[in-house]
Parts: C-alpha cells; sequence; structure tokens
C-alpha cells in the first residue's frame, strides 16, 4: 500500500514538473517573440531577444547560435576555464546557474520512464513540444543572466551528462569538457567539503567510483561528437595555458586574445570577470595559472584505495593518468607559470617571516 502511495505521489510530481517546464518554455518562446511581431505566436524557436540597451548596436540570440558550454566532473578546473574565457571581451559565461543540469536531468528522467513518455504524449507533450520549450527555457536563462556579448557561454558542471541532447537543440554549439586526475578531483571535493549530491565525502573509494562513472558518461558523448567538443586536460591547460587557450579559441573560432592569459587582473572589472561569493573554487580563481593544485592529492589516499585503484577508477588510464604513480607526472610548466607559481610562494611566506 505505502509502495503504491510512493508510485502515485511520484508520478504526480513527474506530470507537475512536466508541465511547469512546458509551461515556463512556453512562456519564454512569447517572450521572445513579442519582440519579433512577425512571428507566429508558436513557430519555430528562431525569435529573436534583444539586451544590452546602453549599446549602439543591439546583440540578437537565437537557437542556432554559437553558445559555448563548459562542464566536467566538479573540481576539475571548469570555474578556471570559465575565468579565463571570460576574461576574453568577446565572451561572457559568468556564474553556476544550477538550474541549467538540474531541468536537463528532469528531461532526461522522462525520456527514460516509458510509462511518464506515454502520459505526455497521450497529453500532446511530445519530444518535439519538450525540445522547443527546453531550447527557450535554457537560452533565456544563458541570455539574462549575465551582461551581453558576442559569445555567450554557461558552465554547470553537470550539464555536459546531456552533451549529446544539448547538440541536438543548439546544432551549432560546442562543447569544452574539463578533465582532471579523478584522484586530484576527489581529494579537493573531500578536502575542500564541496557537497555533490550522490558522492560520499567520507569515503575516496566511493568519490572515485561516481567520479569514473560521471566522467566516462561525459567523455563517451564527447567523442561521439568530437567536431563540437573539445576534451581539456586540466593540468596541461596550467602547465601551458598560451598553447591550449589558442587551441581553444581557434576551435571556438574566436579570436586569439592576450587577456586570456591575464584573467586575475580582470576579476570585479566592468567587461571581465564576475565571480560568485558562494563557489568554493573562487579563492583560487583569484591568483594567477600556477601549479600548486597539481599534486596536493599525493600522500593523502588510503593506501587499499591506491591500491584498487585501476578497479575502482579504469577511466584513469583511459584518459591518460597512470594509475599506478604517486605521483604522477603531469609535465613541465611553461616559465611564466613557474614565475606564477614562485611568486605565490612567497607571498604565502611572507606573514610567517614577520
Amino acid at each position: 500500500m505505502i509502495g503504491k502511495l510512493k508510485q502515485n505521489l511520484l508520478v504526480a510530481c513527474l506530470v507537475i514538473s512536466s508541465v511547469t517546464v512546458f509551461y515556463l518554455g512556453r512562456h519564454a518562446m512569447e517572450c521572445h517573440q513579442r519582440e519579433e511581431r512577425s512571428q507566429p505566436l508558436l513557430g519555430s524557436l528562431h525569435a529573436t531577444l534583444r539586451t544590452g540597451q546602453n549599446i549602439s548596436a543591439p546583440f540578437v540570440y537565437n537557437k542556432d547560435m554559437p553558445l559555448i558550454f563548459i562542464g566536467g566532473v566538479p573540481r576539475s578546473g571548469t570555474t578556471l576555464m570559465r575565468a579565463m574565457l571570460d576574461a576574453h571581451p568577446d565572451v561572457r559565461c559568468g556564474e553556476e546557474t544550477r538550474v541549467i543540469p538540474r531541468i536537463l536531468a528532469m528531461k532526461q528522467m522522462w525520456s527514460r520512464s516509458g510509462r511518464e513518455k506515454m502520459r505526455l504524449d497521450e497529453a500532446g507533450v511530445t519530444d518535439e513540444v519538450l525540445d522547443s520549450a527546453m531550447q527557450a527555457f535554457l537560452l533565456e536563462i544563458i541570455v539574462k543572466h549575465g551582461e551581453p556579448a558576442t559569445y555567450l557561454c554557461n558552465k554547470d558542471p553537470f550539464a555536459l551528462k546531456s552533451l549529446s541532447y544539448l547538440a541536438k537543440i543548439f546544432p551549432r554549439a560546442k562543447f569544452i569538457l574539463m578533465i582532471r586526475d579523478g584522484r586530484a578531483s576527489v581529494h579537493s571535493m573531500i578536502s575542500r567539503k564541496v557537497t555533490i549530491a550522490g558522492f560520499d565525502l567520507s569515503s575516496y573509494r566511493d568519490c572515485l567510483t561516481k567520479w569514473n562513472r560521471a566522467i566516462e558518461t561525459m567523455y563517451t558523448q564527447c567523442l561521439e561528437a568530437a567536431d563540437k567538443c573539445l576534451p581539456m586536460h586540466y593540468e596541461q591547460l596550467v602547465l601551458h595555458p598560451e598553447k591550449w587557450m589558442r587551441t581553444l579559441l581557434k576551435f571556438l573560432n574566436i579570436p586569439w586574445n592576450e587577456a586570456v592569459l591575464r584573467h586575475e587582473e580582470l576579476i570585479g572589472k566592468a567587461g571581465g570577470v564576475s565571480l560568485s561569493k558562494v563557489e568554493r573554487s573562487t579563492d583560487q580563481v583569484i591568483k594567477p595559472v600556477n601549479v600548486e593544485a597539481l599534486s596536493k592529492w599525493v600522500g593523502k589516499i588510503p593506501a587499499d584505495v591506491l591500491r584498487d585503484m585501476p578497479v575502482i577508477a579504469p577511466m584513469l588510464a583511459r584518459l591518460g593518468y597512470d594509475p599506478h604513480a604517486n605521483p604522477p607526472n603531469y609535465g613541465r610548466p611553461d616559465p611564466r607559470v613557474l614565475d606564477n607559481t614562485r611568486r605565490l610562494q612567497k607571498s604565502s611566506e611572507k606573514p610567517n617571516s614577520s
């Protein structure tokens, strides 16, 4: 009896959620289309949204624009990547919305449930209707949560669990998958107490298992959309920032600008990098690119977990990390990065010497 009640409550919640998303999406579409009177009320989501009243030429946004999505397992350098891109005068990413991955997860849940899919189809809420609603809703969030710019990007780590779907509804979007040694990512989330749904922060074994599952899901989709997705290793970005930022901007078809190598100088400035007061990585990205965080995990992971690492996290080897290396050899940093690291180390020693 209790089980049936729970099932009925779940179905009710799903129906309410689907109606809510449909309403929000339809409302967003109508907002777009009020500005383009020539468009029919429920036309193809090619409606435009104009923002930035104080600029000479308004920006025009639609589903066919080249949006940029940054994702990966949390604590893999997604915030650093978006801060470096935000430093570019033509790009705006902004803080995490936290709404986008949740709404994408709900859409996935509806699609996977055969019974719920049948209910939605019978109600006329077909895949086409949901896709149009999702396009409008996500575009509204991305456009409105920050300043206007030529290129808009969104950084919500787990949004790339739905990379294939995002590529379907935004055909010209590009994706950046941040990849980091799972041992470093897990140590960072545990030591910094970064709460992530489903991760047991008291267990390295559990977190590494969940890391493996999440990165496999995203990496597989990234490879399937190879022309639209660029895997970016955090360690290589940190060691060789100019090389990899040039590679990235070429992939995104965005002109090179030296500002992406000096993101820390543009924090809090107009048209620069806006940081959240509640994101745990904010205190790290205020610093210039440096190697301090690369091997902090060494010596911190329990011996039994290290012993079983190839079995617990087989994606380490697949992504090019040696699961037996403690510490691993990630490579030699560029002179500029070495200089940044030395300056940071000297500044951190000054209070102790006084």
